[in-house]
């Protein structure tokens, strides 16, 4: 993809250090679309195509779309130099039914260029989810996994987590998301009022070797700019809403209230330091 120009040029600084540039290998941010049509879709790529890293069509939401609309929207986004998979609600619907390798087959066929395996809802052994991954990229895809529960009454320890983890990225997993859920409440490393619990973020950050591998659900924005403060500007940030996009970037540039106010101060990545105002997080359950 070509230099995007923007509209301030060097008028305006980034404050808490370089961005990335597509093709991004660290500060992904994935976008979750719950149903899009094609022409919002190019008005999407048009707007924010050169911050978009992934776009994931949420759960179920393509189950019904038409074939060819499906196609026309996969290609407009993967023209945009956009990884695209459906959500792993739809694998683990179709493993459940015997028809995993018919899934992959298909996703390949639309267009996709990556899948997401989770088991979220689903309880799949770790063999199952190991071949998943295997077949996935046996067909030439990308793997996107997602680790945790969406259950907040089934939540694995962040221990099991840290485990599952470090297993998919072994397993050859392009990336792995930290399951938040829409609600960012309740699930993955979010206590039930969406505030961060510090110690499930050191627990799965420990014993992964690259970090920049794993996709931080934040869909909210105190746990967006909790994550940038702590791990800089490029870190991953998923389940981000269409609307959100450019002002999720503009967090990550120091362009909103609360990162220009910690950058300016030199204050980021120092959290314990930042005012009460900035967003709070918790430091159990």
């Amino acid at each position: 993809m070509t230099d995007h120009e923007t509209a301030w040029g060097d008028a305006i600084h980034c404050y808490l250090g370089p961005r990335t540039a597509k093709p991004r290998r660290a500060g992904i941010t994935a976008v979750i679309d719950k149903g899009l049509g094609i022409h919002a879709t190019d008005d999407l790529v048009e707007m924010a195509g050169h911050v978009i890293d992934h776009v994931k069509f949420g759960f179920g939401t393509t189950a019904t779309v038409g074939v060819e609309v499906l196609r026309r929207k996969i290609a407009r986004l993967v023209d945009a130099g956009i990884l695209v998979y459906p959500g792993g609600t739809l694998l683990e619907g179709a493993w459940a039914a015997g028809r995993l390798t018919a899934f992959v087959s298909r996703a390949r066929e639309l267009g996709f260029t990556a899948v997401e395996v989770s088991d979220g809802t689903v309880d799949m052994p770790a063999e199952a989810r190991a071949e998943a991954i295997r077949r996935a990229q046996d067909a030439g895809l990308h793997v996107v996994t997602e680790v945790g529960s969406k259950d907040p009454e089934r939540q694995p320890s962040p221990q099991e987590m840290a485990e599952r983890l470090v297993a998919d990225l072994e397993l050859g997993a392009d990336f792995v998301t930290i399951e938040a859920r829409e609600s960012g409440r309740g699930t993955g490393v979010f206590d039930a009022s969406g505030h961060v619990v510090e110690s499930k973020v050191d627990a799965l950050v420990g014993p992964v070797a690259d970090p920049l591998r794993i996709l931080w659900e934040a869909p909210i924005q105190d746990q967006q700019s909790y994550l940038i403060l702590r791990f800089g500007p490029n870190v991953n940030l998923a389940n981000i809403p269409t609307a959100d996009i450019l002002a999720v970037e503009a967090l990550r540039r120091g362009l909103r209230f609360e990162t220009l106010n910690a950058a300016l101060a030199g204050r980021a990545g120092e959290w314990a330091k930042i005012p009460e105002s900035a967003p709070r997080h918790s430091d159990g359950p």
